[in-house]
């Protein structure tokens, strides 16, 4: 096991049953930032695991806009019936300028001590949470949070929150394209989301077998990238699939392929951008599984008297990380995983 995590199991915490040492009696909920799938497993694990200890528990439509706005509903078991298999967030999302500001954020404090709200579970990613931070930095106020994110680029934990979905989207959508770039002897660039992070472009490109893989994280080299799919093209193989994420220094997929035309190769080349069909879609199992772990693992923080911090999963154990830690360090891509692209290439 790395040195990091250990770090990370070390702050791991093991519920064996829930005691209400914060004397909360009603907790709030709401997502925020880019939709993910899974988000509506989490809302649901978060309001029945509440109910079953006895909180009240409020839905609050469209993130720390809805705060803001006074848009609270109250949840019940029924709220979130039939919703586990479902994409996208049904308490809606939003990101919110006014929320950055002090004065946005005391309207928010008003509103969830007019409803009477104890606590706060806010689900989502990087900015999410840093809302969060400075939030309960100015307000005592306690808050944790479930990282819902595609990206899959939050510290602390080894998967968020629709990552699982969005792989198996981009590999279902890469395996379709294989069969047109076989048939016509073609060159694909296909551009996946993760921002400024690999993790989508990396572990799809691996599973779906593709010639190469163009993360933020290492230098593109084009030099090198041409050189590698005229071998690919001229000597091995009559089509490639290059995964190119959207953050990479080189540029997106438009641009790598027009930088590769310029080396006057008359390959067949063309461009896919998924864009946000990764983000939509029924949640697979393991995403379903663990917002579910991870929605009763935060009212259990809650009740424990935890705050400010983010609940993860790391070696399948549940595992508190402080906000603080989550959005300062960096996630880092694993070079073993590159090396294993080249390896099955050549």
């Amino acid at each position: 096991m790395c040195i990091e995590a250990k770090k990370i199991l070390s702050l791991r915490i093991d519920f064996n049953k829930s005691i209400n040492m914060a004397n909360i009696k009603k907790v709030a909920v709401l997502t925020s930032g880019g939709d993910a799938p899974g988000m509506n497993a989490a809302i649901r694990a978060v309001v029945r695991k509440a109910l079953h200890e006895g909180l009240e528990v409020m839905g609050v439509m469209r993130g720390y806009e809805g705060l803001i706005a006074d848009d609270f509903i109250p949840m019940e078991s029924k709220s979130v019936g039939n919703i586990i298999q479902r994409g996208g967030t049904i308490l809606k999302t939003a990101r919110s300028e006014r929320f950055r500001t002090r004065e946005g954020q005391q309207i928010a404090y008003d509103n969830l001590k007019k409803h009477e709200v104890d606590a706060l579970v806010v689900i989502g990613g990087d900015g999410t949470f840093r809302g969060a931070r400075e939030f309960t930095e100015n307000f005592p106020f306690p808050v944790v949070g479930l990282p819902g994110t595609i990206d899959n680029d939050l510290y602390g934990t080894d998967m968020t929150i629709g990552y699982d979905t969005a792989l198996n989207t981009v590999v279902e959508a890469v395996d379709k394209i294989r069969d047109t770039a076989a048939s016509h002897e073609r060159m694909f660039f296909v551009e996946v989301m993760g921002r400024d992070a690999g993790f989508i472009a990396l572990r799809s490109g691996i599973a779906c077998g593709a010639e190469d893989v163009l993360i933020p994280e290492t230098v593109t080299y084009l030099d090198e990238v041409h050189d590698k799919l005229v071998k690919y093209m001229t000597e091995k193989k009559t089509s490639s699939i290059i995964l190119v994420a959207e953050g990479d220094d080189a540029g997106g997929a438009y641009d790598i392929r027009n930088a590769m035309a310029k080396y006057g190769e008359e390959f067949d080349m063309r461009v896919i951008v998924l864009g946000h069909i990764q983000r939509g879609g029924s949640p697979s199992a393991y995403d379903r599984y663990l917002a579910s772990r991870l929605g009763v693992a935060a009212i259990d923080a809650l009740l424990d008297d935890q705050r400010s911090v983010m609940c993860g999963m790391v070696h399948n154990e549940i595992v508190l990380v402080p906000f603080n830690k989550t959005i300062k360090h960096h996630k880092t891509i694993d070079q073993k995983m590159l090396d294993i692209v080249d390896v099955l290439n050549s």
